[in-house]
């Protein structure tokens, strides 16, 4: 069995963590390649190393005092170093980096070094090879991700090494210059690594014991996911649930693939595992419950518009040209709602309004701003009677007020809007009425 494992900022951030990260790896012989990210947070009032890395290179780049940041990066790593009893000398490096910053190598290439420098003290304190991600993670001149030539050149560097580190969040374009995913990326490396060795499991180690069927901020203390598939999780990451990057999951979808997303200060939890698909009835109705707040929602209504070729379009267009993306577009047969992000929105509020009268004629628009939309999603609701039902129950019943509903056909999800200020009390009420009645 062949394991991949990816861990967080969190994960490294200190030597204590590093040797919670070396018991779990040596633990289980199948995890052999290791993704790691830059050091995260120690405590609550400390400093993330990429953020250091991009407030140090912001000075050097414009010839500003920078040593002062330059010095606390590397005593972080020096502490490290220091604490787990390690002869590796990062001053080399440092040097290099130093002289990069100063040339302005650019942004991308400044956030890179964490990853780089924890990987290179990693694959030491582990005893492991190290690989620098910039030879084998590649882009092409566009700056998009090139999977197949990545997919190549890491199959083939991987296949006779036992055991390898593999730096995250980052790769190289054709002119050599470094490039990075979006913040946090180090996930999506894991799923290309994982990938590329046709891993059995990819594991992604963070602070949580998985995934939570409600946001913890907004539900207290909600039950972990114990299996999700991809689809699931893509709609629940769309709306605003972040535990995984959510496009780590498309190279191991294709692969067949599952993530295990464990706790590496609890690693004898069993987290939750995202599928492609199961036979595993779910333990609730619902998977999970995400939402957002600060949508808008434009109505325009005109008699006989049903029968009008094209309206939809037109209304579409105009949001098009004002470079707004839509959320939602429910409709009836003389109405049409279209939901968009109320900052998005604001900027071209009147054009967008003159566009629309131009392009359609309507009877009338009217405009309701503060609106929350809430995703239930569950692959258990498609079997259940009554699922829509009971959400509008438990809503009436908390005296929330709903002001749109969506429903795909997949039956996989239901997109609730209500007012933001009933979003907190609106996402509690649906997941007493799923999880604790267990209904």
């Amino acid at each position: 069995m062949v394991k991949v494992v990816k861990f967080g900022g969190s994960s490294l951030a200190s030597a204590e963590q590093f040797k919670k990260v070396s018991e779990i790896i040596k633990s289980d012989s199948a995890r052999r390649y290791v993704v790691p990210s830059a050091p995260g947070k120690r405590f609550s009032d400390d400093t993330k190393v990429t953020d250091m890395l991009y407030e140090c290179y912001a000075l050097a780049s414009k010839g500003k005092e920078y040593k002062s940041v330059l010095e606390k990066i590397k005593q972080r790593y020096n502490d490290i170093i220091n604490e787990l009893g390690l002869s590796i000398n990062l001053d080399k490096e440092f040097d290099i980096m130093e002289s990069c910053f100063i040339g302005k190598a650019g942004r991308d290439y400044a956030a890179s070094r964490g990853e780089f420098l924890n990987g290179m003290v990693l694959a030491d304190y582990l005893g492991y090879e190290f690989i620098d991600a910039a030879e084998v993670i590649f882009f092409d001149d566009n700056g998009n991700f090139d999977i197949d030539t990545t997919n190549e050149i890491l199959s083939e560097r991987l296949s006779n090494i036992e055991n390898a580190v593999i730096p995250g969040f980052y790769g190289s374009m054709p002119n050599d210059t470094i490039k990075t995913f979006s913040r946090g990326g180090s996930d999506i490396t894991g799923s290309i690594v994982a990938k590329a060795v046709k891993a059995d499991l990819y594991e992604n180690w963070t602070d949580v014991s998985g995934f939570l069927i409600a946001d913890p901020h907004v539900v207290n203390e909600p039950k972990v996911i114990k299996t999700i598939t991809y689809k699931e999780l893509r709609e629940l990451s769309y709306m605003g649930a972040t535990v995984l990057h959510e496009d780590a999951i498309f190279p191991v979808r294709k692969e067949g693939i599952a993530i295990n997303i464990k706790n590496t200060n609890a690693p004898d939890d069993e987290g939750t595992l995202i599928v492609e698909s199961t036979s595993k009835k779910p333990d609730y109705t619902i998977t999970g419950i995400a939402g957002k707040r600060g949508f808008t929602a434009i109505s325009i209504e005109k008699d006989m518009m049903n029968s009008e070729l094209g309206f939809g379009r037109r209304i579409l267009e105009v949001f098009e040209k004002n470079g707004i993306s839509f959320e939602h577009m429910p409709s009836g047969i003389d109405t049409m709602s279209v939901i968009v992000q109320q900052d998005e929105f604001e900027k071209k509020e009147q054009e967008v309004l003159a566009g629309i009268h131009r392009n359609t004629n309507p009877d009338s628009i009217d405009i309701e701003s503060d609106i929350a939309l809430i995703a239930v999603v569950g692959r258990g609701m498609k079997s259940t009677r009554g699922t829509a039902g009971r959400i509008f129950s438990a809503l009436a019943h908390a005296h929330v007020n709903v002001k749109m509903i969506d429903q795909g056909s997949s039956e996989l999800n239901i997109i609730i809007g209500v007012k933001d200020e009933d979003f907190v009390k609106a996402t509690n009420a649906i997941y007493d009425i799923f999880v604790k009645t267990r209904v």
